[in-house]
């Protein structure tokens, strides 16, 4: 059983910063490619960021360099560190797994980015 626990969240203003956090639960972690997902308010879920279970990575176009995603192995925990906040970064971001075809997300943590 895969379960993944979102934090971090919160209200930061334009041109703050924020690091959310992914505790995901199961001994095979480090095998897992991770991702970060974001769900703005009447807008549909989008990838925000990726990294395999070798580190690497990558990002969607509206990053532009501000955010970075990173993992621990040895705390079974992914990380998106994001730099330059801007209003439209205001939405629910979720991590997500697959593990054995089976998709996981977690429940999400809310930023909220204000002027």
């Amino acid at each position: 059983q895969v379960q993944l626990v979102e934090s971090g969240g919160g209200l930061v203003q334009a041109g703050g910063s924020l690091r959310l956090s992914c505790a995901a639960s199961g001994r095979t972690f480090s095998a897992w490619s991770m991702g970060w997902y974001r769900q703005a308010p009447g807008k549909e879920r989008e990838l925000v960021a990726r990294i395999s279970s070798r580190s690497s990575t990558n990002y969607a176009d509206f990053v532009q360099g501000r955010f970075a995603i990173s993992r621990d192995n040895a705390e079974n925990t992914v990380y998106l560190q994001m730099n330059s906040l801007k209003l439209e970064d205001t939405a629910v971001y979720y991590c997500y797994t697959n593990v054995g075809g089976v998709d996981y997300w977690g429940k999400g943590t809310l930023v909220t980015v204000s002027s």
